[in-house]
């Protein structure tokens, strides 16, 4: 499910059950703030460089292709979404437990949500952590970081590897931190906005 997921890292680390959108965005700006700036510090005293470049020397793709490549993938990953969630009982379980946590959250929520998810966790796990580790080990941990002991959440470990090895490629390839980080957000925002609208989506419309 990608990511309506970063909420219920908010709910884990407490927020809370039923906790309201606006306290989960406040959270978020606590949370994600610091996470940045870790991510800052740790690549500046390692590398001498801001996360926002990869560390290979070859210049980043033209500004346009790496926004067409950041919303394209993005894209792709929600039609990838919507398919598991449609096709297989561990998508709805999985769409249920995070219907409930992200009730209520409007569109301007989703959004701020989405960019602070998008650009921190891109800049820690991509532009700090990978140059250190590897893609593969980078990915790992990013997905590792998504873990919940929760039966209905655990998938969501496995789904957020397997989107942080795109974002990584995208990464390296593309030379900064720009299309992950727009394909992150992009993702985030739909999936928040989509599962927690009251209007477009019902936890119990999902047949278990």
């Amino acid at each position: 499910m990608g990511d309506a997921k970063e909420t219920a890292a908010l709910e884990a680390r407490g927020a809370g059950p039923g906790a309201s959108p606006l306290r989960l965005v406040r959270i978020a700006i606590a949370f994600y703030g610091a996470l940045l700036a870790v991510a800052i510090a740790w690549r500046l005293s390692q590398d001498g460089a801001w996360p926002w470049r990869a560390a290979e020397a070859a210049p980043a793709w033209p500004l346009p292709l790496r926004i067409a490549a950041g919303l394209a993938f993005g894209a792709a990953l929600l039609i990838a979404s919507r398919i598991w969630t449609q096709r297989s009982a561990a998508g709805r379980a999985l769409a249920r437990e995070l219907a409930a946590l992200v009730a209520g959250v409007s569109t301007a929520q989703a959004l701020a949500l989405a960019a602070l998810s998008g650009l921190a966790e891109e800049a820690f796990f991509r532009g700090a952590l990978q140059p250190r580790v590897g893609w593969l080990a980078a990915s790992a941990l990013f997905g590792l970081a998504h873990f919940h002991p929760r039966r209905e959440l655990r998938t969501w470990s496995l789904s957020a590897g397997i989107a942080g090895l795109g974002f990584g490629a995208l990464f390296a390839a593309s030379g900064d931190l720009l299309a992950p980080v727009l394909a992150h957000a992009l993702l985030n925002a739909v999936n928040l906005r989509w599962l927690g609208s009251e209007r477009s989506f019902r936890a119990r419309e999902l047949p278990r």
